[in-house]
């Protein structure tokens, strides 16, 4: 399956990336990135074991093990549109499964 990122879950992986290079150092932004990558290719190989945010959503989650993330992301015949990166402190996002969003 292709997966495709979304213009708003870019900007989440740049936000990340930056506060790790700056915050932490560059060793551990390189191995929070590979986490993020290993966790998309789990993905990739098994798009519907994640659960879904809501029992009709269509939107799932996938947990960053080792790190505070979850990756929302969905299914669309075979593409996985990975719409928002979160740290699990945030609230719940919102609009995630509205019917006329658009995801680009």
């Amino acid at each position: 399956m292709k997966v495709v990122w979304t213009r708003e879950a870019l900007a989440d992986l740049a936000d990340i990336a930056t506060y790790y290079a700056t915050n932490a150092s560059p060793v551990v932004a390189e191995a929070v990135g590979r986490r993020f990558i290993d966790v998309i290719e789990r993905v990739r190989g098994a798009p519907f074991s994640a659960p879904r945010v809501t029992h009709r959503s269509q939107v799932r989650v996938a947990a960053v093990v080792r790190y505070p993330f979850r990756i929302f992301y969905r299914v669309r015949g075979n593409l996985i549109h990975i719409v928002h990166v979160r740290h699990t402190s945030r609230r719940p996002p919102t609009g995630l499964n509205e019917a006329g969003r658009q995801y680009a």
